[in-house]
Order: structure tokens, then sequence, then C-alpha cells
């Protein structure tokens, strides 16, 4: 199976840190219209030919797209396949499974991952990570350590900020010889988003610029958390959406449906060049 321009992960596995960002609910047009335009300076200087890749998501909630990450199926291209995948469980038959995978044994990356040496840590964001019952447990479940609190989730205007702050303490406390998997679900542009766009209020709720709104707020500081997540060492990083939102496009409102709005994501993946 040809493999251009693809790392090898056998390599970047042991070697680097990694990061895995979940933009919770950003849409692929969004997210493309307000990098051609230049108002995610600090995403587009690290996005590959400062665009944003154009996928198909896993799934389309978080629940559901989020188990299918952490198994290995990020994000698919949007192009016809097969598409070598850069993690997979080992099982016979695999079409995406090539030279350039990393193979794990255990049921999920994150496992494989802390059975390589990684430290592997979840910052939550969305209810389906908030460990207040059974069912946002079992996300969170599969890392080493997990936080939550309720500053990281969609109903706090600066969710981002304390996220990044505890992803610092994280960082920091964890020894420099070991390897780190740093996971963070971004809560901020899921609804309700309206408070990030001055001027709009409760009342006139959630839209499809409100949710730009909540991108640009993200991107303002997501280069503290790009500095933390490569302070120790190179860090390959993924940022991706777990699946889109509709804002009554064809009359649907949410996800957890099937229209272009919600299946269509962003993704870009680029190493963070150790800042030490």
């Amino acid at each position: 199976m040809p493999e251009p321009d693809r790392p090898d992960m056998n390599e970047i596995v042991g070697r680097d840190d990694l990061l895995l960002i979940t933009l919770d609910t950003l849409r692929y047009d969004v997210a493309a219209e307000l990098a051609a335009a230049g108002r995610l300076p600090n995403l587009v200087r690290h996005l590959p030919g400062g665009r944003w890749e154009k996928r198909h998501a896993p799934g389309s909630f978080t629940y559901a797209s989020h188990h299918a990450i952490f198994a290995g199926f990020l994000p698919t291209p949007a192009t016809p396949g097969p598409h070598p995948r850069l993690f997979a469980a080992r099982f016979d038959g695999s079409e995406t499974t090539a030279s350039r995978t990393f193979v794990y044994d255990s049921p999920d990356l994150v496992t494989g991952l802390a059975e390589r040496g990684y430290r592997t840590v979840c910052i939550g964001g969305v209810g389906f990570f908030d460990k207040r019952g059974p069912m946002g447990s079992v996300l969170p479940g599969l890392f080493q350590d997990s936080h939550w609190e309720p500053e990281f989730s969609v109903t706090a205007p600066a969710s981002f900020e304390a996220q990044i702050d505890r992803a610092e303490q994280v960082v920091a406390e964890t020894p420099s010889e070991q390897r780190l998997l740093l996971f963070v679900n971004v809560s901020a542009l899921h609804q309700p988003n309206w408070f990030h766009l001055p001027g709009a209020t409760r009342e006139s709720g959630d839209t499809r610029e409100t949710h730009a709104a909540a991108l640009e707020y993200i991107d303002r500081h997501i280069g503290r958390l790009f500095a933390a997540a490569s302070s120790r060492r190179r860090c390959f990083a993924i940022v991706c959406s777990d699946h889109g939102t509709a804002y009554g496009d064809d009359g649907f409102t949410g996800h957890r449906l099937g229209h272009e709005s919600v299946w269509t994501v962003p993704y870009a993946q680029f190493f963070l060049e150790a800042s030490r």
C-alpha cells in the first residue's frame, strides 16, 4: 500500500510526546473559512500548507466518535481510499494497516501507548468526560489520569483557558524521561456558545456566527497549549473535530444525525518542535 508523505508512527511512538486535541463539534466549513480569512493566525501557523484537511468523522456525536478515535480510527480523508492509518489494533484482514502504522495488541490506542511507557492523561470538556456518572466515566476511564472540572464544561465562558491551566500542570509534573500522551477535549465550540460573540445573548441563541467566534476564542489561547506540549521534547500533534453540528442547515439543528455539516470535519497533524 503506497504511503506518500506519511510519518512513520513506529519511529514517533517511543521517541516523541503526543498531543491529541478534539475541537468538539467544529464544522469543517467554518474552520476553513476562518483560516482562509486570516482569523486563525495561531492555528494556521501550524496547519500544513496553512489549511485544514477535509475529512469524514468516524461518528456523528462525541461518544461514538471518541470510541472510534481511541481505537485508532481517526477522521478519514474525504477522498477515495483506502487510507493507511496512523494507529491500529492488530487484527487480520485490515486494509488500512500499513508499514508506517503503529500497531498495538491492546483493545484501544490509549492502553497500547501506556504499554509502551507513555503517561496517558485526559483533560475532559463535554459531558461525556465529566465523570459524574457511569457514562461520563467510560472515555476518561481509558486513561491513567483524567481531569474534569465544571470550569472545563460547555457552560463556562473561559473553559479552554482553564483546560490549558490544567495541561500546563500535567506537563510540569510528568517526569522528564517519561513520554506523555496528552488528550484535550475542547468544549468551547459546543452549544451553548453564544457568549463568545460580543452582542449575542442567551435569547438570540447559538448560530454559525457564534460557533465561529468560539473558534477564534480557541485560537487566541491555543499557543499556550502547544508551548506546554512541546516544552519537554518534540511533540507530534493531531488537531481535529470529532463531528460537526447543524445550525438550521436544510432544516437540521444539532448533531447525531446524517448531514454534511455533521459528517465533514477539519483535521491537521504536525510536529511541534521542542521549545526548550
